[in-house]
């Protein structure tokens, strides 16, 4: 459980600072396709995060949830290509589209109630990978290879929601909402019990707490945080298609998580991050015919020095500073202790 001291909130409030200040600082370029993209992604990320972490099981649905919640956008988006019949304004597209995510993650939840590790892997991949051919084959929801065009998002403040200041700070303001969430969740009734399933089931079930409606529950809360996610990229994508969903989506979300590292929340969104810049940056580096390549052996790297990502890296070398930091202070009381013996 993450018990979160003055200090950390301090660090975090300075975080979220620096972030509201970038785009005084960035080239929109940066702002959008980095910085924005890291977080939107993140979003998802970290729903897989928070199931993984807390819940204890890793699902593979998540990119299938958030695409749920962006073909739903976009069915009901008034700018769509081509339009549907049931078109409504942003306003009334969105949260019924977050709201299709969660009941979405509640069912994956319900048909993986009782399932655990590979089996829990393979059924979540079996459905990520099915929607995913369903969207492909299906022509009158989801327009088949084209997918659904010019989702553009609503205005803000008289402002599309493409423009770079607009998107960025969106996505800033729903990543920090569902990382708080997470945070408050994990602390409340509902997520200790959740931990206590994670180290022990039976016993959990032995107390007298449903193992099985507490599961469902977190996966449909990890739908509503992939909703957020799945809206946001098909407005950062303007449109959506079945590839943008596919196996390879799936994996690369996979990849995020345990890249920044699943034993914290913000994890999630440094992995994303480091994507990001690998995906952006990979036709300079190493060629873009060879980026799976290059993620192959950033992920191999990783996770062969730090099972626990990028954040258990920083947090060894924070151990690390912190005793040496200390060793003086020991070895003074130490030697105090020695004088005062001796008078």
């Amino acid at each position: 459980m993450i018990m979160m001291s003055t200090r950390q909130w301090a660090l975090t409030g300075l975080g979220v600072a620096i972030l509201m200040v970038l785009p005084l600082l960035l080239h929109n370029f940066w702002l959008v396709n980095i910085m924005g993209r890291a977080m939107v992604y993140g979003v998802v990320a970290l729903s897989l995060t928070f199931l993984a972490h807390y819940g204890g099981f890793i699902s593979l649905a998540q990119t299938m949830v958030a695409g749920i919640a962006g073909y739903a956008v976009a069915m009901m988006a008034p700018t769509a290509i081509p339009l549907s019949t049931m078109a409504m304004p942003y306003a009334l597209a969105i949260p019924l589209a977050v709201l299709a995510a969660t009941l979405a993650g509640a069912l994956v939840g319900l048909i993986a109630v009782n399932t655990r590790e590979i089996y829990l892997l393979m059924i979540t991949l079996a459905l990520a990978v099915g929607f995913s051919l369903f969207a492909q084959s299906n022509i009158t929801w989801f327009r088949g290879y084209e997918g659904i065009r010019n989702i553009v998002g609503p205005e803000v403040f008289g402002l599309p929601f493409r423009t770079p200041m607009v998107f960025y700070y969106s996505a800033l303001i729903v990543a920090v909402l569902m990382y708080l969430l997470v945070l408050y969740v994990v602390r409340t009734p509902f997520g200790l019990v959740l931990q206590a399933i994670r180290d022990s089931n039976r016993r959990t079930a032995a107390i007298g707490f449903n193992v099985a409606l507490h599961r469902i529950a977190a996966f449909a809360l990890a739908g509503f945080i992939a909703g957020w996610g799945g809206v946001l990229i098909t407005f950062y994508n303007i449109g959506i298609t079945p590839s943008s969903i596919g196996l390879w989506a799936t994996v690369a979300v996979l990849i995020m998580a345990v890249i920044g590292g699943l034993g914290h929340p913000l994890g999630a969104f440094i992995g994303a991050l480091i994507y990001a810049l690998m995906d952006t940056f990979a036709s300079t580096i190493i060629g873009h015919d060879r980026f799976n390549t290059l993620i192959g052996l950033v992920f191999l790297s990783i996770v062969l020095l730090s099972p626990d990502g990028v954040w258990g890296i920083g947090e060894r070398l924070k151990a690390t500073l912190q005793g040496k930091g200390s060793k003086p202070a020991v070895e003074e009381a130490a030697g105090n202790e020695t004088a005062d013996r001796g008078s």
